[in-house]
Formats: C-alpha cells, structure tokens, sequence
C-alpha cells in the first residue's frame, strides 16, 4: 500500500456499530488489470476511501467496507473496473 506523506489528512474505513459495512453491497466492483492504466482516479474519487494503492500502483479494494456504490467504475477512463452483482 501507499504511503502518503505525513499531516496529508485521509480517513481509513474501521469497524463501526453497524460492523464492516461491505456485508451491505450488492454490487461489486471489479479491476480488470489488463485495462487499468494507474490513472489513481478509483483511490481518488472513491467515497468510502476503500481503494488503496499497491507498492506497484495498482489500485487494491477493501471488500470489507466498499458499499459498492460504483464511483469508481464511474471515473474510471479505460472502463478497468465492471459493477458485478455481489455473491453471497
């Protein structure tokens, strides 16, 4: 994962009264690496801050929180990341 620099003010997901709030998706995304470019717009724009940034650049979800609410697929500029219906 990314580190960013010291004082940079970034919120990471934890476990909240309502548990890991993932349990809730019914959508999921998913990276299609063959289509990303590290463009970062994923970790950038997504809402819950469930994205990070592998050593290599490539962005990692944390299915434990992401609600699957599809920004990411959204901004995505290559179309690298599909809303796949959630398997439970």
């Amino acid at each position: 994962m990314i580190n960013l620099p010291p004082g940079v003010p970034l919120a990471r997901p934890s476990l909240g009264s309502s548990g890991q709030t993932g349990t809730w998706r019914v959508l999921r995304p998913v990276i299609h690496y063959n289509k990303c470019t590290k463009c970062r717009l994923c970790f950038f724009y997504c809402v819950e801050n469930t994205i990070d940034l592998e050593l290599n650049m490539f962005p990692k979800i944390d299915y434990q929180y992401c609600k699957g609410c599809g920004v990411c697929a959204q901004v995505c500029p290559t179309a690298a990341i599909e809303m796949m219906r959630e398997v439970k």
